[in-house]
């Protein structure tokens, strides 16, 4: 408690020097200077074709013309609106290689966009392991001296910020849009840039060969209530409200920090929260989906349908926190990884198209200086990022292994007292690192459902005692003969195993398999598939 005490301190003191870091843009009616909105600068990149990148900003005068040019197509020519805003669809640009300055003319006044790349746009956002800086991470010094070597990379921090309503302009900025290096991308601890982020989006560059543009908004010890829409929340049954995080309510960073950025043509969103919602984890699996939803819709909407209604959507399953040694943790963080894939086990799935994980729960780091909640193993996890999202957002299914071993069906067999778990249908080699793991769950009666408020049932370990390339089989002798098996899960846990060493891995690409629970009668010798199915709340 202490330690987080601490860090949210620390992330508080953060949010104040950020916020004297705003921007001097005048905007109040009657005061308005010909300028661009607050998220666009030199050096930074636009969204390439088949997406059409939108550029607005603010004119002095309500009905002035406003002409843009700078790019290998005709002008694009608008007027100024009421509210004193002004806003153009560039034509969709598939050159990637070229810069470009872009021009902004009305009346006798010229603002430019000077070196400019198009490329894919990606948002991070989230709470303190989205904030947690590069130069905090593992191997900080060689990451940070390598950065000027992506110059086709640009990076841009939002100021932590709060507001009432939804805001169509962010209200400051942290770090305007920077080419890599080592003060752009490791400034100092808990400023910028985002570590997940900047290795994310690295290793994305590596793989497409051309321009990313990398948004971070994030800010420490958030939930995300705070980053949802009155909207989204209302669908969950959930109202206005303030949480005792920081004493912000809900939907205030939504409104403030990312609201602004849905008139913005993005490609896509890569997400890491939810230690905030461990406390108080039942609605997750309501507001995590919702949330997704809203975004997609409000940035599509706000876009003029530019940015894609089903944008990829990318998230980290939460890491480990408490020294598994010490703590025995059945609760919180097990049932937000579990809510974070919408009670499925996996992504995508049908509540959550489009959706990639990465899977952290084997990334214990309980030494970390800023904290065991902070783990410094940020490359494992923007590994694991990419590997799911070429496959999911970018298309490559065909011939990428984007998960580990996801189980498919389990068959009971009580001579022995065994369970055997079948993974992907037989396609699967798997990695046995552990024998432990596995836990079912006992009950006096067949009709238990294994949850906190279930008096009729206990869960007991049970350890593989025997595996194969394609299964595991695990031993329930735990159970009284008198007891039914009526549930099994898998490293549910809030720090479920040491280092890479969970039970089940693929060969073929080294991920874990995530963490899964099943609730049901197990019938004799009879093997059920769970594979396909319906959600497995508890």
């Amino acid at each position: 408690m202490r330690t987080l005490l601490k860090i949210s301190l620390i992330i508080f003191c953060c949010a104040i020097v950020s916020s004297c870091m705003r921007s001097t843009r005048k905007k109040d009616v009657g005061n308005f200077t010909f300028s661009f909105a607050a998220y666009y600068g030199d050096n930074m990149v636009l969204q390439k074709a088949p997406q059409a990148a939108l550029v607005w900003g603010y004119g002095e005068q309500v009905g002035s013309d406003v002409v843009v040019t700078g790019f290998d197509h005709e002008a694009v020519t608008t007027t100024v609106t009421e509210l004193n805003t002004w806003s153009v669809k560039l034509p969709p640009i598939q050159d990637t290689n070229s810069t470009y300055n872009i021009t902004a003319k009305s009346q006798d006044k010229t603002i430019m966009l000077k070196n400019v790349l198009f490329g894919d746009i990606w948002i991070c956002s989230g709470q303190s392991n989205m904030v947690f800086t590069l130069d905090m991470a593992n191997d900080a010094q060689a990451e940070m001296q390598e950065a000027k070597n992506y110059s086709h990379i640009r990076v841009f921090t939002a100021s932590q910020e709060t507001s009432d309503t939804p805001l169509t302009d962010l209200k400051g900025v942290a770090e305007p849009w920077s080419i890599p290096s080592q003060d752009s991308v490791g400034h100092k601890p808990w400023t910028y840039f985002s570590a997940v982020c900047w290795l994310y989006g690295k290793l994305l560059y590596q793989n497409r060969g051309y321009p990313i543009g990398l948004i971070t908004s994030a800010w420490g010890g958030t939930a995300i209530e705070l980053w949802s829409s009155a909207n989204a929340l209302a669908k969950c049954g959930i109202k206005e409200g303030k949480l005792d995080n920081l004493t912000l309510t809900h939907s205030s960073l939504w409104n403030a920090m990312m609201a602004p950025f849905t008139r913005l043509t993005i490609y896509g969103v890569v997400w890491y929260q939810g230690e905030a919602n461990a406390g108080s984890p039942d609605t997750y699996n309501c507001t995590f989906p919702e949330m997704i939803a809203d975004w997609r819709k409000q940035f599509t909407t706000n876009s003029d349908g530019q940015t894609n209604s089903l944008f990829p959507f990318g998230f980290v399953q939460l890491a480990p926190n408490r020294d598994r040694s010490k703590y025995d943790i059945s609760t919180g963080f097990p049932d937000i990884r579990w809510h974070q894939t919408a009670d499925m086990g996996y992504v995508p799935n049908y509540y959550m198209s489009n959706v990639f994980m990465a899977v952290a729960m084997d990334l214990p780091d309980f030494s970390s200086p800023y904290g065991s909640i902070h783990p410094r193993y940020k490359q494992d996890v923007a590994s694991r990022l990419l590997t799911s999202a070429l496959a999911v957002a970018y298309n490559k299914h065909t011939n990428i292994r984007y998960q580990g071993p996801q189980p498919d069906g389990y068959s009971l067999h009580e001579g022995d007292k065994t369970i055997r778990i079948g993974y992907d249908n037989r396609s699967t080699h798997l990695d046995i690192r552990s024998m432990e793991g596995f836990e079912v769950c006992c009950s006096t009666n067949n009709r238990s459902v294994c949850n906190k408020f279930d008096n009729s049932s206990r869960w007991m370990p049970a350890p593989i005692v025997e595996y194969d390339a394609f299964s595991v089989r695990v031993w329930y002798a735990a159970c009284a003969d008198n007891e039914h098996v009526v549930g099994l899960r898998y490293e549910w846990r809030e720090s479920p195993c040491d280092l890479f060493r969970c039970a089940i891995y693929s060969k073929e690409n080294g991920l874990p398999a995530p963490p899964m629970i099943t609730v049901g009668t197990f019938g004799n010798n009879k093997y059920n598939r769970i594979r396909a199915r319906k959600r497995v709340t508890y």
